[in-house]
Formats: C-alpha cells, sequence, structure tokens
C-alpha cells in the first residue's frame, strides 16, 4: 500500500515538474530580473549599468507622461469593464431566457470580433475613424452632420474613448458565450417557480440568474481587468502610439517606449515593477470585494 502511494506521489511530481520548471525559467526568473534592473540607470544596450537604488522610483512619480499614463490606464479599467461586463451579462441573459427571432445569428454576430486578432481590430478602427477616409466622418457628411466630424484619432480629448469603444467591441462577445454557458446550466423550474409566484424578468434576473452564475462573473472580472492592462497596449501600439502628445499613453505602451525607444531601460523596468504591484493589488481587491457565498442548486 505504501509502495502504491510512493508511486503515485512520484507520478504526479514528474508530470508537475515540466510546467513548473517552464513557469521558473520563463516568469519567476524574469520577473525578479524586471525588480532587480530597475534599481540600475542602463541603456539596455550597452554594458555599462550604473547602480542608483530607488532613483528611478523617484524620478518616475514626479514624471507627468506617467501619471498621465496611470490616469489613463485607470480610465479604461473602470469604464471598459464596467460597459464591457454589463453588456456581456445582460445581452447572455437576454440570448438565453428571451424567445426572440435570429438567436443564434446574433449570438454568431456577438462573438464575430473574437475571431479577429487586436492588431486586426485595432487596424479597422483605425481605417474607421481615419478624418479623411474613414467610414465614420464620411456618414457624417452623408448626413449633413459635419460639424460633428472630428480628427478622432488626433484629437487629445476624444482619442481614449476611441480606444474605449474599440476594446469594448472586441471584448463583449467572449464574455457573453462565457456566461450564456454558465446560465444554461441554471435549472429550469427556478424559472417556473419564479413565473407562477409573479415575479418580473427584471427580478428573476436579479434574484436567480446573476446570484447562481456569479462565481463566474467573480472570475471573469479579475481575469478580464488584468487582461485589459495587456491589451490596452496593442490597441494604443496600433491605433495611436501613444499620441497626440501622449493623451493616449497607457502603462504598457509608456513602459516600452522608455526602454526600448528612448534607450532607458532601468527607467522602463521601474514602470514594469509598478504595474506589477499595481496587479496584483488591483486583484486581490477585486477578488476581496466580489466575495460572497456560492449558491448551490
Amino acid at each position: 500500500m505504501n509502495k502504491k502511494r510512493s508511486s503515485k506521489k512520484l507520478f504526479i511530481i514528474w508530470s508537475v515538474l515540466p510546467a513548473f520548471i517552464l513557469f521558473f525559467i520563463f516568469m519567476v526568473i524574469p520577473t525578479i530580473n524586471v525588480f532587480w534592473m530597475s534599481l540600475f540607470k542602463w541603456g539596455g544596450l550597452t554594458n555599462k549599468k550604473t547602480f542608483v537604488g530607488f532613483e528611478n522610483f523617484k524620478i518616475l512619480f514626479k514624471d507627468l507622461n506617467f501619471i498621465k499614463s496611470f490616469q489613463n490606464t485607470l480610465l479604461l479599467l473602470v469604464i471598459v469593464t464596467i460597459i464591457t461586463m454589463v453588456l456581456a451579462v445582460v445581452s447572455a441573459a437576454i440570448l438565453s431566457r428571451e424567445n426572440i427571432k435570429f438567436k443564434n445569428f446574433f449570438r454568431v454576430i456577438f462573438y464575430l470580433p473574437n475571431i479577429l486578432s487586436v492588431v486586426v481590430i485595432s487596424a479597422i478602427f483605425s481605417a474607421i475613424l481615419d478624418p479623411k477616409q474613414g467610414i465614420l466622418n464620411s456618414t457624417l457628411k452623408l448626413l449633413n452632420l459635419e460639424s460633428l466630424t472630428k480628427m478622432w484619432l488626433g484629437d487629445q480629448k476624444v482619442v481614449i474613448w476611441c480606444i474605449v469603444f474599440a476594446m469594448i467591441w472586441q471584448a463583449v462577445g467572449y464574455y457573453m458565450v462565457m456566461y450564456m454557458a454558465s446560465m444554461c446550466s441554471i435549472p429550469e423550474h427556478l424559472y417556473e417557480a419564479a413565473d407562477l409566484e409573479g415575479a418580473s424578468k427584471i427580478k428573476q434576473f436579479f434574484e436567480i440568474t446573476l446570484p447562481l452564475i456569479w462565481n463566474v462573473v467573480r472570475t471573469t472580472l479579475t481575469f478580464f481587468i488584468i487582461s485589459t492592462i495587456n491589451l490596452s497596449f496593442l490597441f494604443v501600439k496600433v491605433m495611436t502610439g501613444g499620441g497626440p502628445d501622449g493623451s493616449s499613453e497607457v502603462f504598457l505602451s509608456y513602459m516600452y517606449k522608455q526602454a526600448y525607444s528612448n534607450s532607458s531601460y532601468g527607467y522602463g523596468m521601474s514602470i514594469g515593477v509598478i504595474i506589477f504591484i499595481f496587479s496584483f493589488v488591483l486583484s486581490l481587491i477585486i477578488s476581496k470585494i466580489t466575495k460572497r457565498d456560492i449558491i448551490e442548486f
């Protein structure tokens, strides 16, 4: 019996070991290296490194461009997350519970953006928002609304909102499908009992649907917030490059620009440290405030 248990433990260790080694090499070591390199002044292309301690962080918190990128990142996290999650849950509830025509067609249309890569989606929106040949301005002119035309990606006041719209359009369908799969597991007799009690569709949604899929919502919410930080870099990189005048810069795009374009690798890694700490703390906060007892059926 002991020999059998020992063999089982050995099998588990050998099964997990390759994944652990890969995780350590490609995740743990690079993360430690980011923290270590943030303490140096280094261009990244030479062997000349100067240890400066926390000097990079002192400069960082006085850097107005970094503060602007931080503000933009927070804006995206709040606005994109709230709108995407609400649209995804409501759309999933409607397509799962309501008897509407062309239900499968709408499912496909919502999920379509996830077939395309983020780079392709960013390029599509860049073309749509082009001030001279873009569909948006051309349509506004056709409707005699020329006063509403703008340099969409060149206007400091609206550029970040263009990125917000593109990110929401890209993400809604994916999370809608996840919520629909979760809603399909809810027993039909719960809704039948609610109908007999005279509960409205809205009340059924808040009293039955949302509580029973809350664990899925909680998990996807944390995942979405972290992925928003990562995806925002791609949208900004392709659509605006951080312009105009840094008004659409986000965490990762500013870090990339400092580390690889301005030859300030050490300074860029200090931004990476802040992003890591911010993401970790934010995940803990979201996990804490969304925690509730799991309702079983």
